[in-house]
């Protein structure tokens, strides 16, 4: 496969869709066998390894929250939070067919409710994709939030 633009901003969208209708082992699927899901606690944070993030979970962690979210002993999801994308159109930043990077970058809003509580966060997604047998996969999905170092509750799915 030789991604093209489109075929990159298809794939944001549709990353996007799976998480809001909480299909989040076929989400957890689109990461590559190394790949991250990152989100700052600094503005312009750096250094992911070094420095306290918000989030900062390989792929195994990330499929222990999936399993903990589909989980029927999982109290604090009952009922199941709920959460809606709105996303900018993806800019593609980088499309390297020769070393296998392709990058975006997209503006979001999301909406994530619970009962009568709900959270509205801002900010960008960069995607760093690769493709793995022939399929898009996430090497790096990077989500910085315009309030990063604000007090939040706790954040239930993924942005």
């Amino acid at each position: 496969m030789t991604p093209t633009a489109q075929d990159l901003i298809d794939f944001v969208y549709a990353e996007a869709r799976l998480i809001d209708e909480r299909r989040f082992p076929e989400w957890l699927a689109l990461f590559a066998d190394d790949g991250m899901y990152w989100m700052p606690l600094e503005w312009n944070q750096q250094d992911q390894w070094l420095t306290t993030s918000l989030m900062h979970e390989d792929k195994l962690m990330l499929q222990v929250r999936v399993e903990r979210l589909e989980g029927e002993r999982t109290f604090s999801q009952k009922p199941k939070s709920r959460c809606q994308h709105l996303l900018q159109l993806p800019q593609v930043d980088e499309i390297d067919h020769e070393n296998g990077v392709y990058r975006t970058y997209t503006p979001f809003h999301y909406a994530e409710t619970r009962f009568d509580e709900q959270l509205i966060l801002a900010g960008w997604a960069r995607h760093q994709l690769c493709v793995v047998d022939g399929a898009l996969k996430i090497r790096m999905k990077r989500v910085d939030l315009v309030n990063c170092d604000a007090p939040f509750r706790n954040i239930q799915l993924f942005v």
